[in-house]
C-alpha cells in the first residue's frame, strides 16, 4: 500500500498555465483524508514552491533544488546539501568561459548578473510551445512572469560567493537551442568535482551537490518516517525527477513526460494539461482499496 506520494510542480502538478487544478487540488486532499503523505518534489527554491501550495491550501512536506533542501509538513528543514563553494566558484568560471548564461540559487533568492539574458531564453521557449505568439509579445510575457521579477540581479557572482554565510545551492544553466549545447560543457564539469547534473526542461540543465537528487532524499524522508520503498509513489515528467522514480516503488510518468521517463514508469498517468495528477492519486487509492480489500 502506497504511504507517501511526490510529486513534481512544473510539467506535472502545474499545467501550462502555471496553475494547480481544482481536480488535482481535491486529489491531493483526498490522499491525506486516506492517511497518505503527499510532498512536492521540484528543483525550484522555496521561495518559488512552498507560498504556491499554501495558496491552494494545501499543506505538506517539500523536497526542494532537486533534493539540496528537504522540508517536513511542518516546514523544518530536514536535509540541507549545498554545492561544496570551491566547486561552485570553479564551474561558474567555465560556464563563463564557454559563453553559457546562467543563474546561482541559494536557499532564498535566485540570482543573476544579466537578467534580460534570462527573459530572452525563457522569451525564445515561449514561442516554441506557443507558436501563434510574436517574440515580442514572448518578451513582454515572460519580463512579467513572477519567478523572473523575483530573481535578484547582482554585478558579479565571484563577490557574491565571497560574501560570507553564502551557500550555492544550485547552478541554473539555459540554452534556447536544447539538450545538445550542453553535451561538451557537462563532460568538463563532471572533470572538476564529482556533482549531479539533471535537467526540467529541453532548455536547461541543473547542477547540484552530488547527494541532492530527488530520489535519494526522498529514501531518506520515507526512512526517517518509517516508510519502505514498496511504500512510495513518485510523479513526474522530466530527468530531474528520473532518480525518485526509479527509487519509488511506483513511479508514475506524465503523459507529457520525455520517453526516458516514461520507459522507467511503473505506468503513465495523463498530462498536466489533463488533471494526470489527479488521475494518477486517484488510481493509487484505488490500489490501496483492493489491497485492503484482500
Amino acid at each position: 500500500m502506497i504511504k507517501l506520494i511526490a510529486c513534481d510542480l512544473d510539467g506535472t502538478l502545474l499545467n501550462s498555465s502555471m496553475e494547480i487544478s481544482d481536480a488535482n487540488v481535491q486529489a491531493i486532499k483526498r490522499a491525506q483524508e486516506n492517511g497518505i503523505e503527499f510532498m512536492v518534489a521540484s528543483g525550484r527554491a522555496p521561495h518559488e514552491s512552498q507560498p504556491m501550495l499554501k495558496e491552494y491550501g494545501i499543506d505538506c512536506g517539500f523536497i526542494n533544488l532537486n533534493g539540496g533542501l528537504v522540508f517536513d509538513t511542518a516546514g523544518n528543514l530536514i536535509v540541507k546539501n549545498p554545492l561544496k563553494l570551491e566547486t561552485a566558484k570553479k564551474i561558474c568560471r567555465l560556464l563563463k568561459k564557454e559563453g553559457f548564461y546562467f543563474e546561482l540559487v541559494t536557499s532564498n533568492h535566485v540570482y543573476s548578473e544579466d537578467l534580460s539574458q534570462r527573459i530572452t531564453n525563457v522569451a525564445h521557449l515561449m514561442v516554441e510551445l506557443n507558436p501563434m505568439l510574436t517574440f515580442k509579445e514572448a518578451v513582454l510575457v515572460s519580463a512579467s512572469k513572477p519567478a523572473i521579477v523575483s530573481i535578484k540581479q547582482v554585478p558579479s557572482y565571484e563577490d557574491l560567493m565571497d560574501e560570507p554565510g553564502t551557500e550555492v545551492m544550485k547552478i541554473l544553466v539555459f540554452d534556447s537551442r536544447g539538450q545538445y549545447a550542453f553535451t561538451d560543457v557537462i563532460k568538463k564539469i563532471e572533470e572538476i568535482d564529482k556533482v549531479s547534473i539533471t535537467s526540467s526542461a529541453a532548455d536547461n540543465i541543473e547542477i547540484n551537490a552530488a547527494g541532492a537528487q530527488k530520489g535519494r532524499s526522498l529514501l531518506d524522508y520515507a526512512a526517517a518516517k518509517g516508510i519502505k520503498r514498496e511504500e512510495i509513489a513518485a510523479i513526474g515528467d522530466n530527468l530531474n525527477d528520473e532518480s525518485m522514480i526509479q527509487a519509488a516503488g511506483t513511479g508514475v510518468a506524465m503523459g507529457n513526460a520525455i520517453p526516458q521517463i516514461k520507459t522507467i514508469a511503473s505506468f503513465v498517468t495523463k498530462s498536466n494539461n489533463e488533471d494526470g495528477v489527479a488521475w494518477a492519486i486517484d488510481k493509487i487509492l484505488a490500489d490501496n482499496q483492493k489491497e485492503q480489500d484482500q
